[in-house]
């Protein structure tokens, strides 16, 4: 029998055992009597909130591609780079491995998380799921692959500090790079956002 049956639900603080009242609904609450932390059964308004941050993701991604990452002010002029702009010139200029970086960190992991978390949602919305096991699986890796989306985030930041010569040198932050930060925390809130033990709620004979 699952947990939910029980009426047991898990701490996410100090992960203590909490016995609901047995009348009590799926979006009951307790307090943890270990650490006063109000538990829930499962996330309250789990889907709906999950599509909210994934929907805001999507907007966000594309002027984040389109807008410059950064901007080089030097004694030649301003030199505008946006993600892929980027990736182009470490390509050209022989550095491979770090273009792959910001192409695996930047563009693919953003695209593979939104993939990921929409194409949960909607397998528990119908409520048919097959091999819950490897789609649990799938809502780990967005959450390992979840932090090297700040790469280019670091790498802006770093630059900006260390390159400042004034009259020389100098770099900003672009537009994109804002934008770019709102695609990882709408991700990383989508992904905290959804309840996995939704895809173990369902019953066998129904996926």
């Amino acid at each position: 029998m699952r947990g939910i049956e029980k009426k047991l639900g898990s701490c996410e603080i100090c992960h203590q055992i909490v016995t609901f009242p047995p009348k009590e609904k799926e979006d009951a609450t307790a307090i943890c009597p270990r650490c006063g932390h109000c538990v829930h059964l499962r996330i309250p308004h789990s889907i709906q909130e999950t599509w909210a941050f994934i929907v805001a993701s999507i907007i966000f991604y594309i002027p984040a591609n389109y807008f410059p990452m950064m901007h080089v002010y030097s004694i030649s002029g301003v030199q505008s780079d946006t993600i892929w702009s980027g990736i182009v010139y470490f390509y050209e200029t022989g550095s491979y491995f770090i273009a792959a970086v910001i192409l695996i960190a930047s563009i693919i992991v953003p695209f593979i998380k939104i993939f990921i978390l929409s194409y949960l949602l909607i397998t528990v919305q119908r409520k048919k799921i097959k091999n819950k096991k490897e789609k649990a699986q799938l809502y780990t890796l967005t959450e390992i692959i979840g932090k090297w989306s700040m790469v280019d985030v670091y790498v802006v930041s770093i630059m900006i500090a260390l390159v400042q010569f004034e009259g020389l040198t100098s770099i900003k932050a672009g537009e994109g790079a804002f934008y770019f930060l709102l695609v990882v925390v709408t991700t990383m809130l989508a992904a905290m956002r959804f309840d996995v033990r939704l895809i173990w709620d369902i019953k066998e004979n129904d996926g």
